[in-house]
């Protein structure tokens, strides 16, 4: 399962777009961030989610985001939130929403280095946010490239972690390798498919 999980990774990533050839883990260079979806991959996607009484954990998340953050990663959330634009919540209520999942990573140590999202959608009915095809909405890459500025990261640093294939994609718009979860332990899979290349990790 582990060999499994690792190849349909990388050949995932090499196959949506990445301008590079993707080489053996042990060939690039260390590892500084990991980005990840939110809804999906962290908590799970109630729809539309914003009250943090609704936070629920995804299997294994609290415990792999402590364990990139003791490894020394920086852990980057780049999250779609059209809800903000269609007018379900407000992005008051998002940082709510965030600041109760950091006060439950810290119980374990973890914590998440910054937050991006995209509140925008074609639909949305707050028209500062009514755009088609916004730069920061995935697949597009603009949420990734900003963290990557932010962060002083070359994109063979850093990965992506989503449960969508536009998660991928835009890290491989990016030139991030990219890792589609489908469910389970996400610390299992994060040592699964980072492992080699953070040992600590594993």
């Amino acid at each position: 399962m582990r060999d499994e999980a690792k190849t349909e990774a990388w050949r995932f990533a090499a196959g949506r777009g990445s301008a590079r050839v993707m080489t053996s883990p042990a060939a690039l260079p260390p590892l500084k961030a990991v980005f990840l979806d939110r809804d999906g991959v962290l908590n799970v996607d109630h729809g539309y989610v914003s009250d943090p009484a609704k936070l629920t954990w995804i299997d294994g998340a609290r415990e792999a985001v402590a364990a990139m953050t003791q490894a020394g990663l920086k852990v980057l959330v780049v999250t779609n939130q059209s809800g903000i634009g269609r007018g379900y919540f407000d992005e008051p209520a998002m940082d709510r929403f965030h600041a109760a999942m950091q006060d439950q990573l810290a119980e374990l140590g973890g914590r998440i280095d910054a937050f991006y999202h995209s509140p925008f959608h074609e639909t949305a009915i707050v028209e500062a946010y009514r755009v088609a095809d916004h730069p920061d909405r995935k697949p597009n890459p603009g949420m990734i490239l900003r963290g990557l500025a932010d962060w002083s990261l070359a994109p063979d640093e850093a990965v992506i972690i989503g449960d969508r294939h536009i998660d991928v994609e835009a890290g491989n718009r990016a030139g991030l390798p990219g890792y589609l979860f489908r469910g389970g332990s996400l610390r299992t899979f994060v040592g699964q498919v980072l492992g080699e290349r953070v040992p600590a990790l594993k």
